[in-house]
């Protein structure tokens, strides 16, 4: 049986049948995860969050230019990925409710839909098999992300 949504779960659930990490979600798994998913906007050079912040939601980006920030040793901020529509930044945060590694930036005014780890754990508690699903996906994010990391941290240690 379909449940209600609201305009801005249904606008969440369109949004997300077309993020290829969601594709083997069935339309009712999609509305329940829009259920527990909220927006945030951003102006331009206003912060998702700073390296350090306590981590606690992780999301996508709907619309907008984001930029990651990472300080280096001597304390400059150095960009290490842009982020457009579709891409997914704070995984980790669901997962290990760790600090933030970098620092997320608009450049552009930014939309992001975004799942909190209380969200995660409601969403979890009432549907575990979602659940399940879900931090399936997050870890194969995870390891795209630590492998696309791994390859380029040897390409610039070859270059030295």
């Amino acid at each position: 049986m379909r449940i209600k949504l609201t305009e801005s779960e249904e606008d969440t659930r369109n949004f997300l049948i077309n993020l290829p990490l969601f594709d083997s979600f069935n339309v009712e798994e999609l509305d329940t995860l829009a259920k527990h998913m909220s927006y945030v906007h951003l102006k331009r050079g206003e912060y998702l969050f700073v390296e350090g912040d306590k981590g606690n939601f992780m999301g996508f980006v709907v619309h907008g230019v984001l930029e990651v920030l990472k300080k280096s040793e001597t304390g400059e901020n150095i960009v290490i990925a842009r982020l457009t529509r579709g891409s997914s930044i704070g995984e980790m945060a669901i997962i290990d409710k760790s600090t933030r590694s970098a620092t997320v930036v608009a450049v552009q005014p930014s939309t992001m839909v975004t799942l909190t780890d209380r969200g995660f754990d409601i969403l979890a508690d009432k549907s575990p098999g979602l659940g399940i699903k879900v931090i399936q996906k997050i870890a194969r994010l995870l390891s795209l992300n630590m492998r696309r990391t791994s390859s380029k941290l040897a390409d610039l240690l070859q270059s030295k």
